[in-house]
C-alpha cells in the first residue's frame, strides 16, 4: 500500500497539511518515549479511537477506549452530536488517562496500562453542561482539572484527588473570554505552568496561551496563532508536543465542511517564553498555519493512517469501523467474510436505525464499493450504503416479488438538488425504486465521492463492470462533525450480508 498521498507525507522529507485529512474533532496527543498517541471527540459514534505515530505525520489506529456509553438515549438514537466531546490524553505513573465529558451525562475517566489494550471507563461525576476537561499533576503530585462550560466562554479549575479519580471542590474561574474552551495543561520551561486553549469559535477562532509560576497564578495571556493570511479557519484546539531532540510541534483541527474537522501539524518556535505556532506574522508572539513544511526530525515511519478495506473475517471489527450510537449486539455478526446485520421492521427513519456501521471520510475524493446479499432479506427490506449527515442519503437494494431494485432514499429534494448544508425547508422522506428489477440475489453498490461533497452512484452485477446512474447526490455534515459513510439495513426483520468492502481515497496514506 502506498503511504504517500496528496495530503500528509509527500515522501520527500516534507509534508502537506492536513496531515490527517479525516474527521478527528478536538484532537489531543502526547509523547510517551518515542511514540505519539492521539485521540479525538467521537460524539455519538462508538467509541473514541487511539492513534499512534512515530513521526507526527503518519498515523494508524491502535486501540479504542469503549464500545458503548451509559444512558437510554444512546439506545434510542437520541444523542446525535452529543456523546464524547473534546478529550484530553495524559500519561501519569505508568498509566494512560483520557478524560472527556458528554454534555448531558458529565465527566468520564478512562485508564489503561497499554493504549492498544483494554481500557476501564469510570463515570466520575454526573452533571450536565460541562465540556473539555484536562488534568494536570504539579511538582508536588497534586492533581488538578480544568474544564469549560457548555457554549464556551469560561475556563474553570478544580482540585482533584492525587490519583485523578475524584473532584475535591466546585471549581473556580481562571479565565473568561470569547468562546474560551478546550484547555490543555503543560509544564513550562521556566518551571511554571502553561495552559493552551482556543477562542473565537471553530470558524473564526485563534489560539491562546496562559502562563503562571504556579497553579495559583497570576496568569499572563498571549495570542499565539491566528488564521492570518491563510485560508485555514480556526485554527482550533489541539496538542503541544516535543521531540526527543527538542523540536516543538502543534497538532490542531480546522473545520472543513463535509470532510469534518481535519488535522494540521504546525512547527512551533519559542519567542520570549511563548510558543509561537506556525510561521511568523505581524504579531511577535503569534503565528499562522503552514501549508507545507519539512517533516519533524524523527525516524521515518511508513504506516498507514487508516485501512482501506475490511474482509470481515474476524469476530472483531477493524478499528476504522464505528457504530452510530450503542449497537444491538445480537443483531450483527462477522467472522465468515461477511458483515451480517439484522433489520427491524419498526425502524423506518434512517436516523432511527440501530446498528449503522460507519467510517469517517478520508481525503477529498475516492470511491466506496460493497457487495450486498439480499438472500435473507424480507420483501420490502432494504440494505446498502448510507452517507450519514444531517440529511442522510441511502443508496440500497430493495427486495421485491419481481426481484432486486436499486433504490435511493433521501429527505425531500434537498440531497439531490443542492448540498444539504444549504438552508432549506424540512422535507419528508422520499423513497424511489430507481433501477430494476434484477433477477439476482446480490449486487455491488458504489459511492464515487468527488470534491468532498458530491456523490455519483453506480451498481454492478459482477463487481467488475459498473453502471452509473444519471442521478447525483450530495453529502451533508453530521452535527458538530463531517459526513460519514456506512452500511445499514431497515424496513424488514431479515438479515443483510455485506462483503468485498473497499474504500479507496486520495487522503494521506490511502492512494
Amino acid at each position: 500500500m502506498n503511504k504517500v498521498g496528496i495530503w500528509g507525507d509527500l515522501g520527500n522529507g516534507y509534508y502537506r497539511n492536513p496531515v490527517l485529512f479525516g474527521d478527528y474533532p478536538d484532537p489531543d496527543a502526547i509523547r510517551v518515549g518515542d511514540t505519539y498517541y492521539m485521540t479525538s471527540s467521537e460524539m455519538n459514534y462508538m467509541g473514541m479511537r487511539i492513534l499512534a505515530s512515530k513521526d507526527l505525520v503518519n498515523w494508524q489506529f491502535v486501540g479504542k477506549i469503549y464500545d458503548r456509553l451509559p444512558g437510554k438515549e444512546y439506545e434510542t438514537m437520541e444523542r446525535y452530536g452529543r456523546g464524547s466531546w473534546a478529550p484530553s490524553i495524559r500519561y501519569h505513573n505508568g498509566e494512560f488517562y483520557v478524560y472527556f465529558c458528554t454534555p448531558e451525562e458529565g465527566l468520564f475517566l478512562a485508564k489503561a496500562a497499554d493504549p492498544a489494550g483494554e481500557w476501564t471507563l469510570t463515570h466520575i461525576k454526573k452533571i450536565a453542561g460541562w465540556e473539555d476537561p484536562c488534568p494536570y499533576w504539579d511538582k508536588q503530585g497534586r492533581a488538578w482539572l480544568s474544564r469549560s462550560e457548555l457554549g464556551a466562554g469560561a475556563i474553570f479549575l478544580h482540585r482533584m484527588s492525587d490519583d485523578g479519580t475524584e473532584l475535591l471542590d466546585e471549581g473556580k474561574v481562571i479565565f473568561r473570554g470569547d468562546g474560551a474552551e478546550g484547555s490543555k495543561w503543560y509544564d513550562h520551561a521556566d518551571g511554571g505552568v502553561m495552559l493552551l486553549f482556543p477562542q473565537g469559535g471553530t470558524s473564526m477562532g485563534w489560539q491562546m496561551a496562559l502562563r503562571a509560576p504556579t497553579m495559583d497564578g497570576p496568569f499572563e495571556a498571549k495570542r499565539i496563532c491566528k488564521q492570518g493570511e491563510t485560508w485555514i479557519n480556526g485554527p482550533h484546539q489541539g496538542a503541544l508536543l516535543d521531540t526527543p531532540d527538542g523540536e516543538w510541534w502543534f497538532l490542531h483541527f480546522s473545520k472543513c465542511g463535509v470532510a469534518g474537522r481535519v488535522v494540521y501539524l504546525e512547527p512551533v518556535t519559542w519567542v520570549d517564553g511563548w510558543p509561537r505556532i506556525g510561521e511568523a506574522t505581524d504579531e511577535p508572539h503569534c503565528g499562522q498555519p503552514v501549508w507545507m513544511h519539512k517533516k519533524p526530525s524523527l525516524p521515518e515511519q511508513p504506516i498507514c493512517c487508516t485501512p482501506t478495506s475490511d474482509d470481515f473475517s474476524s469476530d472483531k471489527l477493524g478499528l476504522q469501523w464505528m457504530w452510530n450510537h450503542n449497537p444491538v449486539d445480537d443483531r450483527w455478526q462477522t467472522g465468515t467474510g461477511e458483515l451480517r446485520l439484522k433489520g427491524n421492521a419498526e425502524e423506518v427513519d434512517i436516523l432511527a436505525v440501530r446498528n449503522v456501521l460507519t467510517q469517517r471520510l478520508i481525503g477529498a475524493s475516492g470511491y466506496v464499493t460493497v457487495k450486498v446479499s439480499a438472500k435473507d432479506l424480507e420483501l420490502g427490506q432494504q440494505a446498502g450504503l448510507v452517507a450519514m449527515g444531517r440529511d442522510p442519503f441511502l443508496y440500497s437494494v430493495t427486495k421485491t416479488e419481481e426481484g432486486l431494485w436499486v433504490t435511493i432514499d433521501y429527505k425531500g429534494d434537498i440531497a439531490l438538488k443542492r448540498p444539504a448544508c444549504y438552508p432549506g425547508i424540512e422535507e419528508e422522506w422520499q423513497h424511489k425504486l430507481f433501477k430494476g428489477p434484477f433477477q439476482v440475489e446480490e449486487m455491488y453498490l458504489r459511492f464515487s465521492i468527488q470534491n468532498l461533497v458530491e456523490l455519483r452512484l453506480a451498481y454492478s452485477l459482477d463487481g467488475k463492470e459498473f453502471t452509473y446512474l444519471r442521478h447525483d447526490a450530495f453529502m451533508s455534515e453530521c452535527p458538530w462533525r463531517g459526513a460519514r459513510i456506512g452500511l445499514l439495513t431497515y424496513k424488514g426483520n431479515g438479515w443483510a450480508a455485506f462483503s468485498d468492502f473497499k474504500y479507496i481515497h486520495d487522503g494521506p496514506c490511502g492512494r
